[in-house]
């Protein structure tokens, strides 16, 4: 009865195919959107001579640093832009573009971090899922052969229970993990839009 009951929760801890099929390993709902483009999300000045001159300029390092943080509440980060850009005409222009620069290339690089994360866990799932599956395979065969072993039969069974458990705790978790590219796009979206906004 013990066996069945732990071939059951394999079977119920199988995940569905892949959402998308160009990535394999991609195990989220969302459509994948491996780079984020600077059009999506700006409207202003073109960016393209910046460069990486918003890190030279402590200032603007610094409160890029501290915008993008998630741990900064989102209309306190978009107070923080929208107070930063004042000045002239030419000087609002000039720290926007800044600004959304250091941002664009700061929340770009960790939504690349948090997208490789998310596919590093799919890949380390399918593992344990395909130990699970040769683990089940062997305790079969000891359940079959005339002459069983049943301490090898007992191992397997708390190895797959084991295994099976750790697979469902980490796929609970998968939903919350696969909003944060979302999340982190919303955030840039909203704090671009603040820029703009004060800009004008």
């Amino acid at each position: 009865m013990k066996y069945c009951i732990v071939a059951t929760l394999v079977a119920l801890a199988v995940p569905a195919s892949a959402m998308d099929a160009r990535h394999p390993d991609w195990p989220c709902p969302q459509i994948v959107v491996p780079k984020l483009s600077v059009a999506a999300f700006w409207t202003g000045p073109s960016i393209d001579d910046v460069g990486d001159a918003w890190m030279k300029d402590q200032t603007v390092h610094d409160l890029v640093l501290r915008l993008a943080g998630r741990r900064v509440p989102l209309a306190e980060a978009e107070k923080g832009a929208a107070e930063f850009i004042v000045g002239t005409e030419a000087e609002r222009q000039q720290k926007a573009k800044l600004l959304f620069a250091g941002l664009f290339t700061t929340l770009s690089r960790e939504r690349d971090d948090v997208m490789a994360g998310i596919e590093r866990f799919s890949q380390r799932q399918q593992q344990l899922r395909e130990k699970i599956s040769a683990d089940l395979t062997d305790l079969r065969a000891q359940q079959d052969a005339l002459s069983q072993d049943t301490a090898t039969a007992d191992k397997l069974a708390e190895q797959i229970a084991w295994g099976t458990r750790i697979f469902d705790e980490r796929r609970n978790t998968i939903g919350y993990v696969c909003e944060v590219p979302s999340t982190i796009e919303r955030r840039l979206f909203a704090l671009a839009r603040a820029i703009q906004q004060k800009m004008d």
